[in-house]
């Protein structure tokens, strides 16, 4: 079965990164432009991985990771914070869940994201 990969992401330049990586790897890419965008989508979709930017409008994405983490549908969706923020930045968010990858957008590559995906998804 196909993994489905909810990608929370506010800038297209990010979107066309993430597909450009991870499309030809056989993974269902769903793409939301914000916080708001992604909760609708979580219901209709059920990932099985998120990888989330932290600013963006509307409900940024550490709003989104504490309301995702209070959900019991999604409390154990792995998540993968890929942000311009330092980890230290958001150091409490590992208190919540201790599995947190956090990506600096500078330190970003195809092997290091690839590497990560395939972790959270057990491949």
């Amino acid at each position: 079965m196909t993994k489905k990969i909810l990608i929370v992401e506010d800038e297209q330049a990010f979107h066309d990164l993430y597909r450009a990586i991870l499309e030809g790897e056989g993974y269902d890419l769903i793409f939301a432009y914000d916080g708001d965008e992604a909760l609708l989508k979580l219901e209709e979709i059920k990932p099985d991985l998120i990888i989330l930017d932290i600013l963006m409008d509307m409900i940024t994405g550490d709003t989104f990771f504490l309301h995702l983490k209070g959900m019991p549908d999604f409390e154990n969706t792995p998540v993968i914070i890929i942000s311009a923020f330092s980890q230290k930045d958001y150091k409490n968010l590992k208190k919540i869940d201790p599995d947190l990858v956090h990506i600096e957008k500078p330190y970003l590559t195809k092997d290091l994201l690839l590497e990560e995906v395939n972790k959270k998804l057990r491949l």
